[in-house]
């Protein structure tokens, strides 16, 4: 079957939005992400919202142009330089593209996550502010493995029974500080044996996304998670029972990446994970996170 193609035909672009299914992801194709102009980049900003997952193919980006693209949907994280030796720092060519990658200099990573596999999660879900969009560029890929996937969350609510959509609709969720997506410890945390006791922001499990009004899920990552006010047996029951509906597949999409793409996701409203690749293959990805304005507001 044909994809439905949507041309923007109000002014005078090459753009194409294509729908790639399963309840989420488009691929934006015909431009050039380093001279787009303001009108394509209002057109992309809405794709995303309606899509949440954007692909844009065959880009050749500089850290800078990177940065500049990514910067237009909001204000940019910075590397934590706090959590970081001052060598390391000097190995930063740029604050704010930052490198997820298994290969190693000198014996060194120089890039994060190396090649395990990335369990489903929601980026910096600890904080109090929620990052609205991560963006990657794939500079290096393996032959197989290290796809990523996303989940729908909206549709994770909407495919819920309604039972348990009201036991859940007035509980928080504590989302855990001290772990990354690979399950590694944080450098600057202690492993605590009670997911009560770790450091975290608490948010709650059904949030209205403050751009469509919409209602999604939103669980962060499974592990060392805690359900505020739940015994601890009652909250790792009722977590398991809700994640049964966070990644069904019918409401999940793969990106199977090619050198030269840059992928855009809504992180209020999306689930993502990675699949393991193997170590001697090389993979390197770049990644901007955008922060959410009032996250920056509170810092000035």
């Amino acid at each position: 079957m044909q994809k439905n193609i949507i041309r923007i035909k109000d002014y005078d672009s090459p753009m194409r939005i294509t729908p790639l299914g399963n309840n989420l992801g488009a691929e934006i194709g015909g431009v050039d992400l380093t001279t787009i102009t303001d009108a394509d980049f209002d057109r992309i900003y809405q794709a995303w919202l309606d899509h949440l997952v954007l692909r844009v193919r065959g880009q050749n980006l500089t850290d800078e142009a990177f940065q500049a693209f990514s910067a237009r949907f909001g204000p940019l994280e910075e590397a934590p330089f706090g959590k970081i030796t001052e060598e390391e720092k000097r190995r930063i060519k740029n604050r704010y593209v930052t490198m997820i990658s298994n290969i190693r200099m000198d014996g060194r990573p120089i890039g994060g996550l190396g090649n395990k596999e990335a369990a489903w999660h929601s980026d910096m879900t600890y904080k109090e502010v929620i990052p609205p969009a991560s963006i990657l560029y794939a500079i290096e890929i393996p032959r197989t493995g290290g796809e990523t996937l996303f989940a729908n969350q909206y549709a994770a609510l909407e495919c819920m029974p309604a039972e348990l959509k009201a036991r859940i609709r007035d509980i928080s969720i504590k989302h855990d500080a001290s772990h990354n997506s690979i399950g590694e410890l944080r450098r600057g945390f202690h492993e605590l044996p009670d997911p009560r006791q770790v450091e975290g922001a608490v948010h709650p499990i059904i949030r209205f996304h403050p751009e469509t009004g919409r209602e999604a899920l939103f669980l962060g990552r499974r592990d060392y998670a805690y359900m505020a006010g739940l015994s601890l047996e009652d909250s790792e029951a009722l977590l398991d029972e809700t994640w049964q509906y966070a990644a069904r597949p019918e409401n999940t999409w793969t990106q199977t990446w090619q050198v030269g793409d840059v992928v855009i996701w809504d992180n209020r409203c999306i689930l993502h994970r990675r699949t393991g690749f193997d170590d001697n293959e090389r993979r390197l990805m770049k990644r901007c996170q955008v922060l959410a304005r009032e996250a920056v507001s509170s810092q000035e």
